[in-house]
C-alpha cells in the first residue's frame, strides 16, 4: 500500500504504476479519487472531513494496511518539512508496525528535535530507501 499526504496523489499514482511494472502489486489508498480531480480539496477541510466520514476512509486504508505485505511511504518535502509525515499517515504507520508489516519511506525523515513525529517514526524502524524504490 502506498502512503502519503493526498497533496501527492499523483506521485502515488505514478509510483504504484511504477512499482506495478516491477513485479508488485501496489494500492494507492482510499479516498485518492476527489484529489486526483482537485487539486484544493487536500485544504478543503470540512468537505474532505464529509468525504472520509461518508465513504469511511480510515477505516478502509487501515483494512489495506492490514491486506497489504508492507506499505510505502512517499514522504516528499511539504510545508517546507523535507521528509513530511502527516498525522493520517503516522495512523497508517502505526497500524502497519502493530501488524509487524514492513514500512518503507521512500526519503528520510527530519531530526526529531526539529519535528517530534519524527521520533516515532524511527521508533518503527521503516527502511528508508533514499528515493531508490529497487530496494523493496
Amino acid at each position: 500500500m502506498l502512503c502519503g499526504s493526498m497533496a501527492f496523489v499523483h506521485d502515488m499514482v505514478k509510483t504504484k504504476t511504477q512499482l506495478d511494472s516491477m513485479g508488485h502489486q501496489a494500492f494507492v489508498p482510499h479516498g485518492s479519487e476527489p484529489h486526483l480531480t482537485d487539486s484544493g480539496f487536500v485544504e478543503n477541510l470540512d468537505d474532505d472531513l464529509t468525504f472520509c466520514i461518508e465513504n469511511n476512509v480510515m477505516k478502509r486504508n487501515f483494512d489495506l494496511v492490514k491486506d497489504s505485505d508492507a506499505i510505502l511511504v512517499l514522504n516528499k518535502k511539504r510545508n517546507g518539512i523535507d521528509g513530511y509525515i502527516g498525522v493520517s499517515v503516522l495512523m497508517e504507520m502505526a497500524v502497519a508496525h502493530h501488524l509487524n508489516k514492513k514500512i518503507f519511506l521512500l526519503n528520510d525523515i527530519p531530526d526529531h528535535k526539529k519535528h517530534r513525529w519524527s521520533q516515532e517514526v524511527r521508533i518503527m524502524q521503516p527502511i528508508i530507501l533514499n528515493g531508490d524504490l529497487t530496494k523493496i
